[in-house]
């Protein structure tokens, strides 16, 4: 019989076999030699006592060998004279989306804005060089969505219906590791998911699925309140019935297409802020105590939400031994955002530290009532961004401690942030409501992490890219848009996911709908 039972155990020990076997067997009072088979399914960190633990689910069996597992994945059929569906966006709604078509029988036709994700990254480099921004191919467009180079976290608290199990088992399936499956924190990294997205692309094609690169929709043809076909940016129109939106957060001109066309579109929450970089061995210390050099430990991750004059602050996307990076997507604007390789080795820290922004608040500081002030206002904090950094991407920054007491940084120390980094007073050019929330919360976060106030760590600006700031309505149950029939939004660009794996579950959500 097989079972289950939870252990903890030393980070040395987690890394031998020999040792969780004795392990559990001191658990379960008996000979670990008795022990015929046994295999890790789930594991933590413990960081709260003055020792790290790992906490460890394990399946064993005292009889025989363990059944070989069994994971539940992409189920391939040809499709390529199958109806067609139409999905613009080939980020982790629209790739997931794509494949949930094919399961059910149909043609996934695929516009994606940006290039494949091996000529994609000719771009990324070009952004760490200062050598200028592709409006179609950066950090947020692209093969694979903004994710792709931008760390691939697969954690996620969403509760969203669907099957995340699913969409960590077909990432397995096509190259990750099996610790995506047993990390209650899994993480892929910038190096390896790159090979992953190319193996899932094969997988679509091969199928009888197509894919358009550079091929940005830029409108919808609508005929008798119905979607009938998509308008490339060249011009070309293109007739179809059934199409999934999954055009990402960033896909400013496909919100402004609706606004300007006076079809539904609903203002949310976002949030702003910027990247706090510190050293990592800093953070290791402040979360590992007496353990701080165990090498049986990843480098170390905070996450926080703190309340301050009734405002929320929290912590978002952090990246342990990893780099902030430029994630502008248009010239004159700087944005940025955090990564991490797979082995998490270089010696900083960096994580969003934003604030929620509702649309009211947006609307006050724009002094308008428009339900794209919240990309209004984003666009105009890039841009505050830019001309207080200057060379291209040259991005602000000021020593956090510097940025809680409001002066300007003498100097910075040195940062992950390749194209460079100029001396600016972020506390005072960032609209006041934000640069309060976010200087009291840095206080109040010290609290909670004693050590992350220090003069040692630096604010970079801007992280504005965290949610989109509009929601395209749906119907619950249908999941199709309510403004005209055949289109169903999805993803982080329709305002209904955050992340990689919760947009990947509402793509096949909204899959599921389409071919009902």
């Amino acid at each position: 019989m097989v079972k289950q039972i939870s252990i903890k155990c030393r980070p040395e020990d987690f890394q031998r076999p020999e040792w969780l076997r004795r392990i559990l067997g001191n658990k379960l009072h008996i000979d670990p030699n008795k022990i015929a088979d046994f295999r890790i399914l789930k594991y933590s960190i413990d960081a709260r006592g003055d020792y790290v633990l790992y906490n460890v689910k394990l399946e064993y069996s005292l009889r025989h060998k363990l059944p070989g597992q069994t994971y539940q994945s992409f189920k391939p059929q040809n499709v390529e004279n199958a109806p067609e569906v139409f999905v613009v966006g080939f980020g982790p709604a629209g790739m997931f989306a794509s494949l949930r078509l094919i399961e059910r029988g149909f043609k996934p036709v695929i516009f994606e804005r940006g290039k494949a994700v091996e000529d994609r990254k000719k771009d990324i480099v070009a952004l760490h060089r200062n050598a200028g921004v592709n409006p179609d191919s950066n950090y947020a467009y692209g093969e694979g969505g903004a994710g792709t180079y931008s760390d691939g976290k697969l954690f996620t608290r969403s509760k969203k219906r669907g099957d995340r199990n699913y969409v960590l088992n077909v990432l397995h399936q096509y190259g990750a590791s099996v610790d995506i499956l047993q990390n209650t924190r899994p993480h892929i990294g910038t190096d390896k998911l790159p090979h992953i997205i190319k193996n899932i692309r094969n997988a679509i094609l091969d199928a009888g699925g197509e894919i358009h690169y550079n091929s940005r929709v830029t409108g919808f043809r609508i005929s008798s309140d119905k979607f009938s076909g998509v308008i490339l940016q060249n011009g070309d129109f293109i007739t179809g019935k059934k199409l999934i939106l999954a055009s990402g957060h960033s896909a400013r001109e496909m919100y402004s297409w609706f606004d300007v066309n006076s079809y539904p579109l609903e203002a949310k929450s976002f949030a702003v802020g910027v990247r706090v970089e510190h050293p990592q061995e800093l953070i290791n210390s402040i979360q590992y105590g007496k353990d701080r050099h165990n090498p049986g430990l990843p480098p170390a991750e905070y996450n926080f939400a703190v309340q301050t004059g009734g405002r929320g602050v929290y912590s978002f996307c952090m990246c342990p031994g990893g780099s902030i990076v430029p994630a502008s997507t248009e010239e004159n604007a700087i944005v940025v955002n955090g990564m991490s390789n797979s082995k998490r080795n270089l010696r900083w820290a960096n994580s969003g530290f934003v604030t929620g922004v509702s649309n009211e608040e947006a609307c006050r500081a724009l002094n308008d009532d428009n339900v794209l002030s919240g990309m209004h206002l984003q666009e105009i904090i890039e841009k505050q961004a830019f001309l207080n950094g200057g060379n291209g991407l040259y991005a602000p920054a000021q020593r956090l401690s510097d940025f809680t007491s409001g002066r300007l940084s003498s100097d910075l120390p040195e940062s992950s942030y390749s194209p460079g980094l100029v001396s600016s007073p972020l506390h005072f050019w960032l609209p006041d409501f934000i640069s309060d929330a976010l200087r009291k919360g840095v206080k109040r976060a010290n609290g909670l992490l004693r050590g992350f106030l220090t003069n040692e760590a630096i604010v970079v600006g801007v992280e504005t890219r965290t949610s989109s700031p509009v929601r395209i309505p749906r119907d619950k149950e249908s999941m199709e848009y309510i403004g005209f029939k055949g289109m169903y939004p999805a993803g982080e660009g329709a305002g209904y996911s955050g992340g990689i794996v919760s947009s990947a579950v509402d793509g096949l959500v909204v899959a599921d709908r389409v071919t009902f």
